[in-house]
């Protein structure tokens, strides 16, 4: 059983989620976030939600990806029901493929929940067909 969602929370416009990708928030037991999440996306999860920030800035890591994968793996390995939210898409400038790896190489099974991404919210946003 699938128990790990890899979602890409939107550009920043809460209401760019997806439905698939709220709904998965909403039931985490554990959200993963970075800082391109916006917060307010937060406020969507249940009442017993743990949160987990692992944001990254350029030379200065809260967690290094190593540590991220881990801390998936280990959260998944207990039962609960992980969600790796990342800003925009996490095929896009993301390092969802090493998440990906690392979950399929703990035995562990995964969905990818796409997001838009910011390029192409902004081009339109921009009146940029």
């Amino acid at each position: 059983m699938t128990n790990i969602y890899l979602i890409g929370a939107g550009p920043g416009d809460p209401g760019l989620l997806t439905l698939k990708g709220r709904r998965h928030l909403e039931t985490a037991d554990i959200i993963i976030y970075d800082r391109l999440v916006n917060p307010m996306l937060l406020y969507l999860a249940k009442k017993d939600a743990e949160f987990l920030y692992c944001g990254k800035l350029p030379h200065h890591h809260i967690m290094r990806q190593e540590q991220i994968n881990a801390a998936i793996i280990a959260n998944a390995s207990q039962g609960k029901k992980v969600v790796r939210l990342k800003g925009g898409d996490p095929a896009i400038f993301g390092r969802v493929g090493e998440e990906m790896k690392a979950i399929s190489d703990a035995g562990l099974t995964y969905q990818v929940v796409p997001g838009i991404t910011s390029g192409s919210a902004a081009a339109i946003y921009g009146e940029f067909p």
